[in-house]
């Protein structure tokens, strides 16, 4: 294992596939994770949480495989709700990194390497989405891993 940080960030998994949100405190990362296991599980797809608030990166053979540091594992954000406990894979490997944004800061026609991050050492296909708009960015994401799985960019 090499290049391990933990960020400020959440994970998902769907299907195989691990998803980082990142975004500024109170972005939505949360709202949006929780929106997408929503969607995906309405697809029939496996739809688990690997962490919230914190996430544990690490390169292992070429991939970026995030975690939940232990004293968070199973806990879940709800703004204006609180803590909830939540069903939990311990790992996943990131297959999509989200970036929230706000709409000022959005590009409208992003250059080819904007679609792209490198994360400990990894490069990962990148998608930046605006804040506050879940169910649209949620079925957005669920696209893109779609077109991914089926042989997409």
């Amino acid at each position: 294992m090499s290049g391990g940080e933990t960020v400020h960030a959440s994970c998902i998994l769907v299907g195989s596939a691990g998803i980082l949100i990142r975004g500024r405190s109170g972005a939505g990362k949360s709202r949006l994770g929780e929106r997408i296991l929503s969607e995906a599980r309405l697809r029939g797809l496996l739809a688990l949480a690997v962490a919230d608030d914190r996430v544990a990166l690490a390169a292992r053979s070429g991939r970026l495989v995030a975690s939940c540091p232990p004293q968070l594992s199973g806990l879940w954000e709800r703004r204006g709700e609180g803590i909830a406990r939540v069903a939990v894979e311990p790992r996943a490997v990131v297959r999509l990194v989200v970036d929230l944004v706000p709409d000022s800061e959005l590009e409208r026609m992003p250059e080819p390497g904007a679609m792209r991050v490198e994360l400990c050492g990894v490069e990962l296909a990148r998608l930046a989405v605006p804040c506050g708009r879940e169910d649209a960015t949620a079925l957005d994401v669920l696209a893109v891993l779609a077109d991914r799985a089926s042989g997409g960019a």
